[in-house]
C-alpha cells in the first residue's frame, strides 16, 4: 500500500519530529541518536515525580500524543510495534527523573518488560529512585498467565500523571498507579487487519467476519466470528468485560478507535455499549476516539476501570493535550420537540386505484434497482444512489394508503413533502421541487405532461444543471418531452435512451461526477438518469 512517508528506516523520527513542531514549543525531543526517541515536555519539573511510558510506535497518538502537564514527562518510542532499547529507556528516565522519582508504566509484552526493566535497574545503580507498575488488562484470554496490556494504559497514565501533578510522593503515584492497572479491563475486536508502512497489507480476514480479543500489534485475535450487528457485538464483547468487574457499580468507559473504524461507526457502537447492562453502571466516558491505536486497524476496544472518588477526580481532570478527549459524565439523552411550522399541510386521504397502481410499481422497481444504481454511483459517485432513490420510494409506499390519490395537485405536493423529508441531500431538495411545481401547474389546471415539464424547468433552474451537463436531467427532460408528444411508452424509450447516452458522455457538468476525469466516466451510466429510466420503465408496465 502506499503511504506518506518518506522513507521506512526514518519514519519514526520524522514522525516525532512533526510531533513536536505541531505543539508550538510545548514538547522537546532528545538529539544525539537516532536510535533514541524520547518526547519529554520542554520544561521539567525536577520537584515532581516523573511518569514515563512508551513502546514500539504505531499506536498513536499514544504514547508521544499524551505527553504534557497531567499526564506523561515523557514518552520512550520504538520502531513500529518494537519495544525500544534498554539505552533509549534509561536516556528517557535521566531525562527527566529529578530528586521525586520517577515511575515507569509498561504494557505487558515481552520485550517491554525486560528493555523497562533493566533500564529501571540501571537508572537505579545511578541513584535515582524509580518504581514501575505493569499494565495486564486484556481479558480476551481470561487464564492468560500474562494478559497483554492495551488501551486500559491509558488509565494508568492520567492517574498516574494527576497525582504527579498535585505533587504526591512517588510511593503514592506508585500505590494510585497500580491500583488502577490491576482494575482495569479491555477486550478489543477489528474487522480488518493493519499495514505497517512500506509494507503490503496481510489480508487474513473475509468478508463480514471479524476478530474478536486481539491486541494492538496486528496480531489474530482469539477467536474468529461472523461480524454480529452493533447492538449484539456490544452486548457480547460487555458481558466479557462485567463478568471482569463484577461489583463495580460505577464505572469508567474507554471507547478507543484502533485506527480506522469511522466515526459514525465508532457513534453507534458506544451508544450500543451505554445500552447494555454494563453500560448503565458507566458514569464517566472517554472517547470515542483513536487513543492508543494499531497503525490502519479498522476496530474498536472497550475498556473499563472501576471509580472511587480519588480515581474519578483523576480522570475527570482536564489536562492540555489535543489527543485526550476528557471524560464526560454520562446524562441522559437531551431530546427537544420539533418546532412549530414542519408539519406543513394536511392531507385527506383519497382512493385511486390506476394512480395507486402506478405509484406502487415505480417504488418497488426503485427498491428493487436499489442496488444496481448503488454500483454504478460507486464508480462516479459516493456510492448511494440507488440507496437515495430507494429511501424515497420506500417512505412514499409506507405512506401510500394516506395519500390524496384522486387529487393530483394535492398528490403532487404530498409527495413533495414526503420525499422533502425522507430523502436527505440535494436529492430530496430536488425532488421536492419537482413536484411542488408540477402541483402548482396542476392546480392552475395544466395536464399531467406541461406540469411535469414545469416540474422539469423548476429543476433546472434551481439545479443549475441541464440536458448534457451528464445527470438525471438527461433522462428526466427528453422522457417528459416525449410523453407531452407521443404518450408513456415514447416517453419511457426516450428516458431510456437519454440514460444508455450518459455513458458516452466524458464530461459530467454537475454533480459529484463533475470532479472526474474521462477514463472514470467512461462506459458508465449516470445513476441518476437510470433511476429515471428504471421509473418510467415502471410506469408503462403499471
Amino acid at each position: 500500500m502506499a503511504h506518506f512517508i518518506d522513507a521506512r528506516a526514518t519514519l519514526v523520527n520524522d514522525a516525532l519530529d512533526g510531533l513536536v513542531a505541531m505543539r508550538g514549543g510545548r514538547l522537546a525531543r532528545l538529539d544525539g541518536d537516532p536510535g533514541i526517541r524520547v518526547v519529554l515536555r520542554a520544561e521539567i519539573d525536577p520537584g515532581q515525580v516523573a511518569v514515563v511510558s512508551g513502546g514500539g510506535s504505531g499506536h498513536e497518538p499514544a504514547h508521544a500524543g499524551f505527553v504534557g502537564p497531567g499526564m506523561l514527562s515523557a514518552a520512550v518510542c520504538g520502531d513500529v510495534f518494537a519495544s525500544p532499547s534498554v539505552d533509549a529507556v534509561l536516556a528517557g528516565i535521566l531525562a527527566v527523573t529529578g530528586p521525586a522519582g520517577c515511575l515507569l508504566i509498561v504494557k505487558n509484552y515481552a520485550g517491554d518488560r525486560l528493555n523497562f526493566g533493566l533500564a529501571a535497574e540501571r537508572a537505579r545503580a545511578l541513584g535515582h529512585r524509580v518504581e514501575t507498575v505493569i499494565v495486564a488488562d486484556d481479558i480476551a484470554l481470561p487464564d492468560a498467565k500474562q494478559p497483554r496490556g492495551i488501551a486500559g494504559t491509558l488509565f494508568v497514565h492520567k492517574v498516574a500523571g494527576h497525582a504527579a501533578e498535585a505533587r504526591a510522593p512517588l510511593e503514592t503515584v506508585a500505590a494510585l498507579a497500580r491500583r488502577a492497572a490491576a482494575a482495569a479491563k479491555s477486550l478489543g475486536i477489528a474487522v480488518s487487519t493493519c499495514t505497517i508502512p512500506g509494507a503490503p497489507r496481510s489480508e487474513r480476514l473475509g468478508e463480514g467476519q471479524a476478530e474478536l480479543g486481539l491486541g494492538i500489534h496486528g496480531e489474530p485475535g482469539v477467536e474468529r466470528i461472523p461480524l454480529p450487528a452493533a447492538t449484539d457485538l456490544a452486548r457480547m464483547m460487555t458481558g466479557r468485560l462485567s463478568g471482569a468487574v463484577a461489583g463495580a457499580e460505577r464505572l469508567a468507559l474507554l471507547v478507543n478507535n484502533l485506527g480506522a473504524a469511522s466515526a459514525l461507526e465508532m457513534q453507534i457502537l458506544t451508544r450500543a455499549v451505554l445500552a447494555t447492562d454494563l453500560g448503565k453502571r458507566v458514569r464517566l466516558l472517554i472517547g470515542p476516539a483513536p487513543l492508543m491505536t494499531a497503525l490502519d486497524m479498522h476496530g474498536a476496544s472497550l475498556s473499563v476501570l472501576p471509580l472511587d472518588d480519588e480515581l474519578e477526580a483523576a480522570l475527570t481532570e482536564p489536562v492540555p493535550l489535543p489527543a485526550w478527549p476528557g471524560a464526560i459524565r454520562i446524562a441522559p439523552p437531551m431530546l427537544h420537540p420539533l418546532p412549530k411550522g414542519l408539519a406543513g399541510e394536511t392531507f385527506t386521504p383519497s382512493r385511486d386505484p390506476v394512480t395507486a397502481a402506478r405509484i406502487a410499481a415505480v417504488a418497488q422497481a426503485l427498491i428493487a434497482a436499489e442496488a444496481k444504481l448503488n454500483a454504478l454511483d460507486a464508480k462516479v459517485g459516493d456510492g448511494d444512489a440507488g440507496t437515495t432513490f430507494a429511501g424515497a420510494a420506500r417512505a412514499v409506499l409506507a405512506d401510500l394508503e394516506r395519500l390524496p390519490q384522486a387529487d393530483s395537485a394535492a398528490l403532487c405536493r404530498a409527495l413533495a413533502e414526503r420525499i422533502g423529508r425522507a430523502v436527505g441531500g440535494s436529492s430530496g431538495v430536488l425532488g421536492s421541487i419537482f413536484f411542488a411545481a408540477a402541483a402548482a401547474a396542476l392546480g392552475e389546471g395544466a395536464a399531467w405532461p406541461a406540469a411535469l415539464a414545469q416540474g422539469v424547468a423548476r429543476v433546472q433552474g434551481y439545479g443549475g444543471a441541464k440536458p448534457g451537463d451528464r445527470t438525471l436531467l438527461d433522462a428526466l427532460v427528453p422522457a417528459v418531452e416525449a410523453l407531452t408528444s407521443h404518450g408513456l411508452d415514447a416517453a419511457a424509450e426516450a428516458a431510456r435512451a437519454g440514460a444508455e447516452a450518459t455513458a458516452r458522455m466524458d464530461r459530467a457538468g454537475a454533480g459529484r461526477s463533475s470532479y472526474l476525469s474521462a477514463g472514470d466516466l467512461a462506459g458508465v451510466q449516470d445513476p441518476g438518469a437510470a433511476g429515471v429510466a428504471v421509473a418510467f420503465a415502471a410506469l408503462t408496465r403499471a
